[in-house]
């Protein structure tokens, strides 16, 4: 893919993008998913924008030239990835938020299947002893339980904590929305500054089936400035485009 493709005025980059496909590679083997919604980010035009208020440590990706991935963490729990786009030096992106999986699905499928799943180490103290006895099966003490050396005694049964257990996410929810689309690709912190177009990069923006037709367009998701603006774009109809969701302020 050419850069210049991506050097264009954001709001003409953006749905360009729809279609593309996103392959990712690491230890544990590729995925790659097919783009079907988008957000802009017009820089210093923008309240909107991490930009708008000018460069900073993390958004320095944002002020270089177009084509680089920029990867931020949110809600402290959460990473998203834009696509820089615009000429060099004029800050602008696209918000990467939901995508088609086209190659790797059973690495998706277990990757956010683990997103969820919550393992709790835990122990109990036998009786009498002060010792620490691993937990097994809901943590049976003894045989015949109750107070040491009762015989007949009924046995005592302690609950360990619950081991919640992951739903297998539908295929169409596996890259839907911003944040899932960064796990379902394996893609966190380390993936800012890489360069999607260069041959050997671990990530890439490749051309793939590209969308041929008009696209839909509305308000960006979750915004707290600037949130009417119909900068979000994204492939009519297709299942994996994310639900839309208005700014809601905090209650103090």
């Amino acid at each position: 893919m050419r850069r210049s493709l991506l050097a264009g005025p954001v709001l003409d980059v953006a749905p360009k993008l729809l279609g593309m496909v996103l392959r990712s590679t690491t230890q544990e083997g590729t995925v790659a998913v097919r783009l079907t919604e988008v957000e802009a980010y017009d820089g210093a035009n923008d309240p909107g924008s991490h930009a708008y208020r000018g460069p900073t440590a993390r958004t320095e990706v944002m002020f270089g030239p177009p084509g680089f991935l920029y990867v931020y963490f949110t809600y402290g729990m959460h990473f998203c990835m834009n696509v820089v786009a615009g000429p060099d030096g004029k800050p602008s992106a696209v918000l990467l938020r939901a995508g088609e999986v086209i190659e790797g699905l059973d690495l998706a499928r277990t990757r956010r299947g683990h997103l969820t799943e919550q393992r709790t180490a835990f122990s109990q103290t036998s009786p009498g002893t002060g010792k620490q006895t691993p937990g097994i099966r809901g943590d049976v003490q003894g045989i015949r339980g109750g107070a040491p050396g009762a015989e007949g005694a009924t046995p005592a049964v302690r609950k360990g904590p619950v081991v919640k257990r992951p739903k297998p996410s539908p295929d169409r929810d596996l890259a839907r929305g911003p944040a899932r689309l960064c796990v379902a690709l394996g893609i966190g912190r380390s993936g800012n500054g890489i360069d999607l177009l260069a041959k050997h990069s671990p990530i890439q923006l490749l051309p793939g089936p590209g969308y041929d037709g008009e696209p839909s367009t509305g308000p960006r998701v979750g915004l707290r400035d600037a949130a009417d603006r119909p900068w979000r774009f994204w492939i009519p109809n297709d299942p994996t485009v994310s639900p839309y969701r208005p700014h809601v302020p905090k209650r103090r």
